[in-house]
């Protein structure tokens, strides 16, 4: 017993540098407790410590006269001048990639993450609780943003003259379509790369079959259902072929304000009465007079017919229709991007079709992968910019490269086929979309300089 209490005193004398004070170690029958005050060397130390520490006045005096910094002045010093090498490279992209090419095989992401609306949701939830509820705003509840109207005339008219335009700068440049695939390119000749998808495609060894191309392959109209009530019911699968089908841009224009003679539309004058989430009625307007014409109401331009359009005489109108079509261009993708956030517009996850409304039909007529486990259903969600107007992006060729190399295409741009058509023509680039082109980037002249950039 003397042994072990011995052996168990030595290693407590180990950790008592280590271990909190007021401790006790039990060791078999024999418990050793730590005393609240230092050992007899610590308090050695401690007075010599002491002892041998000047007074404060002969401190004082030997102290030297040294100014006082602030905290702050040695914090800004510490901060570095030069902005990093990542925000620079945000702020001014030399080059960027294109948006992620999504297979059929896969389900389009989200716009904004499921778990990032609930949480907003629950936000929202928590800040109007005890607060009287507001009346729902328009749309919802049935009647128009009226500073929308104006916006709804003008991407209609920016969309007639995009495809008036295109048709005159397609009889001078020449835009190329693949056969098999939706590839596009713009250029008397096609580009060699073996990049085809299409029907037996592999026969030809993944090469391009390329023909002359028609507005339809450069502007691609994205077609929807036309809503005679954008708050009714839903569409029926048994409905599908007595609906009619118009592009998705001129509904959202319809649904937010203009007028069609072809499509007729259920116009409210007060807001909607809400007996639960998917039930309403509508409010008597009986005592309202009889509707004004309205001051917003702009003329809608027609197309031209394909046996009436003239080709640009000369190079100074070539130039000058595709700096019209450009802003044609810019104007439609900005106005519909502002209808987008007030109208709901929904696509299928797994297939391209797009419905304007606060819900997706409910035709079971999608084919895309695995469409027999939800019985032909779309899948639907949040759309963006780019499902209600699809970018073409085609090849950019560079002035300097007379034809595309295989070897070479990491060093090439891409572009949306109306943008590198009014390119083509003469029009200056905007800015948004230089570093997808890579016009400030060299491209070597053969395979042999490419693998000597760094």
């Amino acid at each position: 017993m003397i042994l072990r209490a011995s052996f168990c005193a030595s290693v407590n004398s180990r950790w008592c540098k280590t271990e909190p004070q007021n401790s006790v170690h039990v060791c078999g029958s024999v418990s050793i407790a730590r005393s609240n005050y230092p050992r007899s060397a610590d308090l050695s130390q401690n007075y010599l410590r002491e002892e041998n520490k000047p007074s404060p006045e002969l401190r004082r005096q030997h102290q030297p006269q040294s100014t006082h910094i602030p905290q702050n002045y040695l914090k800004r010093e510490q901060k570095p001048t030069s902005v990093p090498t990542e925000e620079l490279r945000q702020q001014y992209p030399q080059n960027a990639d294109l948006p992620r090419y999504y297979s059929t095989k896969e389900k389009k992401p989200f716009p904004i993450p499921v778990l990032e609306l609930r949480r907003a949701a629950r936000e929202r939830l928590k800040r109007m609780k005890g607060k009287p509820r507001r009346p729902t705003p328009p749309p919802r509840n049935g009647m128009l943003v009226k500073s929308l109207i104006p916006v709804a005339y003008e991407v209609m008219n920016a969309r007639v003259l995009l495809i008036n335009n295109l048709k005159r700068l397609m009889k001078v440049i020449p835009v190329l379509a693949c056969k098999y695939c939706t590839e596009v390119h713009v250029g008397s000749v096609g580009h060699p790369f073996k990049s085809c998808r299409g029907l037996r495609a592999n026969h030809r060894y993944g090469l391009h079959a390329w023909a002359m191309a028609k507005v339809e392959d450069v502007f691609v109209p994205m077609e929807s259902y036309h809503l005679h009530d954008r708050l009714g019911r839903r569409i029926t699968h048994q409905e599908r072929f007595a609906i009619a089908r118009v592009p998705a841009v001129v509904e959202l224009c319809v649904q937010a304000g203009v007028d069609l003679p072809d499509l007729s539309t259920k116009r409210r004058r007060k807001p909607v009465i809400r007996l639960g989430r998917n039930e309403i009625i509508d409010a008597d307007e009986d005592d309202l007079p009889e509707p004004e014409p309205s001051k917003l109401i702009t003329p809608i331009m027609d197309e031209i017919p394909d046996s009436e359009i003239a080709p640009p005489s000369n190079t100074e109108e070539t130039v000058a229709l595709s700096e019209e079509t450009l802003t044609a261009w810019e104007t439609l993708r900005g106005g519909v991007a502002k209808l987008m956030r007030k109208y709901p517009v929904r696509v299928c996850g797994y297939c391209p079709e797009v419905h304007v409304g606060p819900s997706g039909h409910k035709a079971q007529n999608c084919g895309a992968h695995k469409h027999q486990q939800r019985n032909g259903q779309h899948g639907w969600q949040a759309a963006v910019l780019d499902d209600l107007i699809l970018p073409k992006y085609v090849w950019h060729v560079p002035a300097t490269a007379s034809e595309l190399q295989w070897d070479l295409r990491h060093f090439y741009g891409q572009a949306p086929a109306v943008v590198e058509l009014c390119a083509k023509g003469g029009a200056v680039v905007p800015d948004c979309y230089k570093p997808t082109m890579r016009l400030d980037i060299g491209i070597p002249t053969n395979s042999r300089e490419a693998e000597m950039v760094v």
